[in-house]
């Protein structure tokens, strides 16, 4: 017969474990809700994937600015293109999710997928969606003194010339590529694609009349525009942007099916505590109603849509299904 004749735990010393467990654990709890209440308590570090002056770039230094006020911390604004993106994005991946390194980036987050075949990292899982920072069209830009009038000349050019006509994105697989291959689609005609390293590279080649035109986020090319700089074929959104109201959308030029944007949102690395992404989410949607903010907001032309985490995770994975369609029915073989 089998018979265990191990010593059995007394149940004073069972108490005491029971007791030294509890303290310890209450111990942890309160170090990581000190964690929670007391943050930030140092420097926050924002990184952009893009060159500075891209959309997300401008969005995240106007928010970034009104943070700091409020947090009594710095927050920095580091770029680190290269790779459509890729490159600053697994920074903030790799990095402790504690959040004190976020990703700031544009629609090209949702858009990558569709490109690139393999990603380095899980843009379902790898990282957390914290909050969007706006949202914005974009306008269709040409070379100042360039053949094109409008959308209609550029069509007709294109159809009388297919595979020859040039258009810039600011990026393989950004969102600008995929807005601007989204144009092709709908008027059905072949361009082709040079890819810049971002918005001011791609803006600049195109204001010389290297490339035919630039889907160009309205917030970054707003400063030529205004300056005669370049031409506006017209903005992708249904209606007239309040920013450049002397512009018409490439709707109301006869294409009333076309209608894209852009956006710009944060993220924080997976396993970062939920508390700390709703006290950002929240601390962003406040920064919103920041009358600096605001102002900035509107002379760039980009609208303020405040979202909880869920609604923006919510909203990511519509663009990026979104994003796969453009890509699949222009043809686009992932990378």
């Amino acid at each position: 017969m089998y018979s265990d004749k191990r010593p059995g735990l007394s149940a004073p010393f069972l108490l005491k474990l029971s007791l030294s467990l509890g303290l310890v654990m209450g111990m942890s709890l309160g170090h990581a809700q000190s964690k929670v209440q007391n943050y930030p308590d140092r420097t926050v570090r924002m990184v952009v994937p893009l060159t500075t002056g891209s959309g997300a770039d401008i969005a995240g230094r106007v928010v970034a600015k009104s943070l700091a006020e409020t947090w009594k911390q710095s927050v920095i604004i580091e770029n680190r293109p290269g790779a459509g993106g890729l490159i600053g994005t697994g920074v903030v991946v790799n990095a402790e999710p504690d959040g004190y390194t976020l990703l700031v980036q544009s629609a090209s987050y949702a858009a990558n997928p569709a490109i690139y075949k393999k990603l380095p990292y899980d843009p379902l899982k790898s990282l957390v969606d914290v909050a969007i920072l706006g949202q914005t069209p974009y306008v269709m830009i040409t070379a100042a003194d360039g053949p094109y009038q409008n959308i209609r000349d550029l069509v007709i050019a294109a159809k009388s010339k297919p595979g020859e006509i040039t258009f810039a994105s600011a990026g393989v697989g950004s969102s600008t590529h995929l807005a601007a291959e989204y144009f092709n689609q709908l008027m059905g005609v072949k361009l082709i694609h040079v890819p810049y390293k971002g918005s001011p590279e791609a803006i600049q080649d195109t204001m010389s009349g290297r490339t035919a035109f630039y889907m160009a986020p309205l917030d970054t090319a707003i400063g030529q525009l205004k300056g005669g700089k370049v031409r506006a074929l017209g903005v992708t959104s249904k209606n007239r942007n309040a920013a450049v109201p002397d512009i018409p959308s490439v709707a109301e030029q006869g294409y009333a099916n076309f209608e894209i944007g852009l956006w710009f949102g944060v993220w924080a690395p997976a396993a970062t505590p939920p508390a700390i992404v709703k006290k950002i989410n929240q601390d962003i949607n406040q920064a919103m109603q920041d009358p600096e903010v605001k102002t900035a907001y509107e002379t760039k032309g980009i609208k303020a849509t405040p979202m909880s985490p869920a609604e923006f995770g919510k909203f990511v994975r519509e663009e990026m299904a979104k994003y796969q369609k453009i890509a699949k029915e222009a043809n686009i073989e992932p990378q």
